[in-house]
């Protein structure tokens, strides 16, 4: 059995899962190519970029440091863009999360 490297990694709090699991491009012909956005980068780019929060709020709610917030954030929306302007269909799932119902999110519900 190989051990894996570095440190685990720390599970994200989530408040719930999205409504909307896939988005397909209109136009293109032929089945496009998939992209993964795991739900971490979803959820950190609803909290920094929708919700306006700064990145040590956002990082605070979701467990982690504001390094690490940072980190997934960038990854987050370089798949975004990356599905945007290639014509992908991305789809939100995966990735290393908890769902935490308790976690008070400013949003509109």
């Amino acid at each position: 059995m190989i051990k894996s490297r570095g440190r685990p990694i720390k599970p994200r709090n989530v408040r719930r899962h999205p409504q909307i699991h896939q988005f397909s491009p209109r136009g293109r012909a032929g089945r496009p190519d998939e992209i993964e956005l795991k739900l971490e980068e979803f959820e950190a780019i609803k909290l920094s970029d929708y919700i306006g929060l700064s990145q040590q709020k956002a990082a605070n709610m979701l467990g982690i440091s504001q390094q690490t917030f940072s980190r997934i954030l960038r990854q987050g929306r370089k798949s975004l863009a990356n599905g945007l302007i290639m014509g992908k269909i991305i789809k939100i799932q995966g990735g290393h999360y908890r769902i935490a119902h308790h976690i008070d999110h400013p949003e509109a519900a």
